[in-house]
């Protein structure tokens, strides 16, 4: 009877049924399951019985692909009364102010929370007993889907309506945290709306409990937590699908890249949107590609090279004309500092076109109102960024209080 036992244990293991929890998939990488995923298996406990209300676009899917508009739709456990998207629309391909409509071939109204009102209107939250948040984050302070999310909580107090946050990776690590922490007096700009830093190294789910704790928010919030990521983990560790959060974000190393070249998005500067690369290429009509590759790559950023470029934008700044600039490729990116790297191009254009390059509206990307002046004074990018590391690091011990994975 014990070699018996014995022989069916060998067969398991070596058949992978007795690898722990969702661990290991197939091509043997780490399979996380989202909160989405949980709570389908959980069979949707938390929400029996209620009116129900989402906040979600085309990343909110399951491992298998299917939305969460299609399981809750289907669902005989709950009611779904209503739809909440977030900036580029439930779809994820606008660009700009877009409005409110029904789902097709459905009452139930898809109400935008971008344009005009970007925080859900009291008669849209009525007779709704529960909101349920699920949208891929990628990690930086000024991609939009946070500040939706605080808003939304915002509305949940004020009518006293249940909130769940389905979490989702961070898909570029839950371990680097740069960038000084926003300013008092550049808060409550769409792009800049919490005290947190660029990359802010959190989950949305973390990240709905910061808010709600340090902000003052005191939400009835739920966080339906994942099961099998590790803060050590980039999307591509996860096993999940990748899915395009909005129309210029489209692969990973782009998501890496964007909290260092999105600092620049609102200077007179092109980061790649209207080309097949943005925020992975970047310059401008009045740039010498060569001549920026070769300052940014003398600066010895660690786990980045600059290779010089030509572009020209189909579309958005600059469309038509031909820009010189620099792609970068990731060389190293566990060692990658984003935001080091941009402000290296900050700098550099400051420096080579002093005349040309105008970075007057930059606080609330970067979050600070005197990054500007001290670069175009000539100050060192390490002496600048040293100076607000007392306040990161204080972000930091907050934050730990928040994390709800290893």
């Amino acid at each position: 009877m014990k070699l018996l036992c014995c022989l069916i244990l060998l067969i398991l293991i070596a058949s992978g049924c007795l690898a722990s929890g969702n661990e290991q998939n197939s091509g043997g990488r780490p399979e996380v399951l989202s909160g989405l995923d949980v709570l389908v298996a959980k069979g949707f406990a938390p929400l029996k019985g209620a009116k129900v209300g989402v906040i979600t676009n085309h990343t909110g899917v399951d491992r298998r692909g299917q939305s969460i508009i299609e399981l809750f739709s289907r669902s005989d456990e709950f009611q779904l009364e209503a739809i909440f998207s977030p900036e580029h629309g439930l779809k994820g391909t606008i660009e700009g102010e877009y409005f409110s409509q029904h789902l097709e071939n459905s009452d139930i109204p898809i109400y935008s929370l971008y344009g005009r009102v970007r925080k859900p209107r009291v008669e849209w939250l009525r007779g709704l007993d529960a909101l349920v948040f699920d949208i891929q984050d990628i990690g930086t302070r000024f991609y939009t889907y946070i500040t939706t999310l605080s808003l939304c909580m915002q509305a949940a107090t004020e009518q006293e309506i249940r909130f769940y946050v389905l979490d989702r990776p961070n898909p570029v690590s839950g371990l680097a945290v740069e960038g000084p922490v926003l300013e008092k007096e550049l808060q409550g700009d769409f792009i800049a709306y919490h005290p947190i830093p660029v990359r802010h190294g959190m989950t949305v789910g973390e990240l709905a409990l910061l808010f709600n704790e340090e902000f003052g928010i005191g939400a009835p919030l739920e966080v339906i937590r994942m099961q099998g990521w590790r803060r050590w983990m980039y999307y591509d560790d996860t096993g999940m699908k990748w899915v395009n959060p909005s129309p210029n974000m489209r692969n990973l190393d782009a998501a890496i890249l964007y909290p260092g070249l999105g600092i620049t998005e609102a200077a007179n500067f092109s980061v790649g949107r209207g080309t097949d690369l943005p925020f992975e290429i970047c310059g401008a009509p009045y740039v010498d590609g060569r001549l920026l590759a070769r300052e940014l790559n003398s600066a010895g950023v660690a786990g980045i090279e600059f290779r010089d470029t030509v572009f020209v934008p189909t579309s958005h700044k600059f469309e038509g004309m031909r820009c010189g600039g620099v792609r970068a490729a990731i060389t190293a990116r566990d060692s990658l500092q984003s935001l080091m790297a941009g402000m290296h191009l900050l700098s550099a254009l400051s420096r080579l076109y002093p005349d040309t390059f105008d970075m007057s509206r930059i606080d609330r990307w970067i979050g600070r109102g005197d990054v500007k002046k001290r670069l175009a004074a000539g100050e060192p990018v390490e002496v600048i960024m040293a100076s607000w590391s007392r306040e990161l690091e204080e972000f930091k011990r907050v934050r730990e209080k928040y994390l709800l994975y290893d």
